[in-house]
């Protein structure tokens, strides 16, 4: 269905004008000037002809058939002609109006209207309040953006403005252009992952670029994303991660940004290059569109000064990048063409040996790319003005080398990517290297972002499978005993588990938790805790009471009879003050675990991406050092590793000044533990384990929440 709306045939103007201002006379303008492939109908009741075109009283009476409606008219008059779209047989409309959930209710209300109409007679929708839509390679342009560049990359963009930007950018840059452009809009019909699932398999492009502001189906995304980044590479920028992000971004597009902790974590997980920069996008883009991706992590620097070459590896090591050393024979055949005073280790600073002759340039980075430990190239200075800086002779070799450094790139496997003080001067030899399709930025922060990509890409590439495809296969794992504890809630109309119960089921899936039993009366308190030996912890079992520390409901660190007794009592007196009717069924008894690192791992349910991970430091630090990270579930194994190395206190966990470190496998296993139980057991809403005591060998579950959800919700 999409095909026939992207690639329209055929195209009706609803809100065709005569007046030079109006939408309605610009499409049709543009659309002819363009050299547009397919069929035009204006559509209006009041008018013959518009710009030699004859002009249609509404769809039903075109008498041709037609692909796509582009309707400029205002928002309350969409569904009615969303009905005639219908009854004409029209496959898509492109709603430009705004005017709807971005206003308030009262647009909610009409954008309801406007889904449930096209729905009922089969019209897709791109919108509402979108900018339009571009098919670079029909010239069906339905945004009136004038010589939009042509090249291997899709857009696909909530904001006109974003894509005004990124458009005039590619204008500038002249090297790549774009497929298609796609204005999302609201996004109320046709979803990200629709656009996703199309640009996958159009052989025409080579990347897809995203602008996101908010979207209605994250894990639907997630989804169909995993898939497309084993094939192209998807750059994605998203904003609303601030609170005053996601406060503009709702009034824009009436869409909530999901939390930015989650939402960047899983679009890197899909295999996403998620740009925090927007002046990163478009450059990024390019260099994917253009080279093939570093699947090694290894990247080598060529300068032509030292200042740029300290700083172009300072960023690359941020990004995580290695520079591997270069091999004896490699930096002996550098020494062989380099002054003495060249460094050839990596960066590789050519000290001079350049000045008179560029094109020893493409020399070295011949003799650079043919090391089996470099997996890219990055060079950076004055490359492209050496005729400018010096002299007018220093062009032709500086040509020469581009020629060079062109064909290396086309013959081989591995990219160059070009950082020049002389980009924006467009001389001639930079003119090549666009030419050959090596990018060239003049900032070194953005060339550095660029080669990074390759690598990140690379990686996705190369480890995929290891990755969650998101999907999760719903009970598959669950235990008898396991679904009889939530039954049985059920049955008692609790949505919270006890203490006990929430960790006799973690328990059943592997998880290693305290020896915990409830107590009914004193004496056998006292007897239980003598059983389990040493010192115990007392708590309220209530489902009444789900914060038992504020009811007075917990007692540690006793180990006497008289401690024991007095402390059951002291709870039950408090736990009745507290709430008078609460339903009291005793008090866990629990050894008492003091030694070990306290950390937090719990569940929820995000209303963008549904199910999710949180891992951290526990306990007050949680609060105090919110030192968390959350992941979308499922989880893999090499996920739940990643989880816990991207936190600022994974540190801790390898010890510090002498200190043995703890036992990550241990907390690895619990991670992926968690992930197994929401996934076997769909009821659960929330899942809190905190806290989690970790030690060199092993861990205990100390404390346990699990909250399920309501009964109509799945």
């Amino acid at each position: 269905m999409l095909k026939k709306i992207l690639d329209a045939t055929s195209v009706a103007i609803i809100g065709a004008s005569k007046s030079p201002t109006k939408r309605g006379y610009q499409a049709i303008k543009t659309l002819q000037e363009e050299g547009y492939e397919g069929e035009i109908f204006p559509v209006n009741p009041k008018e013959d002809f518009i710009l030699g075109l004859k002009c249609h009283e509404s769809v039903t009476s075109i008498p041709q058939s037609v692909d796509l409606a582009l309707i400029t008219t205002p928002a309350r008059t969409i569904p009615s002609l969303l009905k005639e779209c219908g009854e004409k047989g029209i496959a898509g409309a492109v709603i430009i109006a705004g005017g709807f959930r971005e206003l308030g209710e009262r647009g909610r209300e009409l954008e309801n209207e406007v889904i449930k109409t096209a729905k009922q007679y089969g019209v897709r929708l791109i919108g509402p309040n979108t900018s339009g839509m571009i098919n670079m390679k029909s010239n069906m342009n339905l945004v009136g953006i004038k010589n939009a560049p042509k090249g291997n990359i899709a857009l696909v963009c909530q904001s006109g403005n974003m894509a005004l930007t990124l458009i005039t950018e590619a204008m500038i840059r002249k090297h790549e252009g774009f497929t298609y452009y796609v204005g999302v809009g609201n996004e109320s019909d046709i979803k990200f992952h629709e656009y996703l699932d199309y640009f996958t398999n159009d052989p025409d492009t080579k990347s897809i670029l995203m602008y996101v502001e908010g979207m209605s189906q994250g894990r639907e995304f997630l989804q169909h994303a995993y898939r497309t980044t084993t094939k192209k590479p998807i750059i994605l920028l998203k904003s609303g991660m601030s609170d005053s992000g996601r406060k503009s971004a709702g009034s824009h597009t009436g869409s909530l940004a999901g939390m930015s902790e989650v939402a960047k974590a899983a679009f890197e997980r899909a295999g996403i290059i998620v740009i925090e920069n927007s002046d990163e996008l478009f450059p990024v883009a390019e260099t994917l569109s253009s080279l093939p991706p570093i699947k090694n992590n290894n990247v080598a620097i060529l300068a032509d000064g030292g200042g740029h070459a300290t700083i172009a590896a300072d960023l690359l090591s941020g990004y995580g990048i290695n520079l591997p050393t270069l091999s004896e024979q490699t930096q002996k055949k550098l020494r062989q063409i380099l002054p003495e005073s060249a460094s050839v280790i990596n960066p590789v600073d050519v000290a001079g040996g350049t000045d008179s002759d560029p094109s020893i340039f493409a020399d070295c980075a011949r003799i650079i790319l043919k090391d089996p430990n470099v997996g890219g190239l990055l060079l950076v200075g004055l490359f492209g003005g050496y005729g400018i800086r010096f002299d007018k002779s220093l062009t032709f070799p500086e040509e020469e080398a581009a020629h060079h450094l062109g064909r290396m790139v086309k013959k081989g496997s591995k990219p160059i990517v070009v950082h020049s003080l002389y980009s924006s001067y467009n001389s001639h030899p930079i003119e090549l290297l666009g030419y050959y399709d090596i990018p060239v930025n003049d900032s070194l922060d953005i060339s550095c972002k660029c080669i990074a990509s390759l690598c990140e890409y690379g990686d996705t590439l190369t480890s995929y499978q290891a990755k969650t495809n998101f999907f999760f296969n719903w009970g598959a794992k669950a235990k008898k005993g396991g679904t009889d504890i939530i039954e049985r809630a059920r049955k008692e109309g609790r949505r919270v588990l006890l203490e006990h119960e929430a960790k006799q089921l973690i328990k059943l899936h592997g998880a290693p938790v305290c020896g915990d039993i409830v107590a009914t009366t004193e004496d056998q308190a006292v007897e239980l805790a003598r059983k389990i030996g040493g010192k115990v912890v007392l708590k309220i079992v209530s489902p009444d009471i789900l914060h038992k520390s504020n009811a007075g409901g917990v007692k540690v660190d006793l180990e006497t009879e008289e401690d024991i007794r007095l402390a059951f009592r002291k709870i039950m007196d408090n736990a009745r003050s507290y709430k008078p009717d609460a339903d009291i069924r005793g008090v866990l008894i629990s050894p008492m675990v003091t030694s070990g690192l306290e950390v937090i791992i719990g569940t929820k349910i995000d209303d963008l991406f549904g199910p999710v991970i949180m891992y951290g430091l526990g306990g007050i630090m949680v609060e105090i050092m919110k030192d968390v990270t959350f992941w979308v579930l499922p989880i893999s194994e090499r996920s739940a590793r990643k989880m816990i190395s991207k936190t600022r206190s994974s540190i801790i966990l390898d010890g510090v000044r002498g200190q043995p470190g703890y036992d990550k496998k241990a907390l690895k296993k619990l991670l992926l533990i968690c992930s197994e139980l929401i996934e076997s057991y769909p009821e659960i809403e929330e899942m809190d384990l905190n806290p989690v005591i970790l030690n060199q060998d092993g861990l205990h579950v100390v404390d346990a929440r699990i909250i399920l959800k309501e009964n109509d919700k799945k």
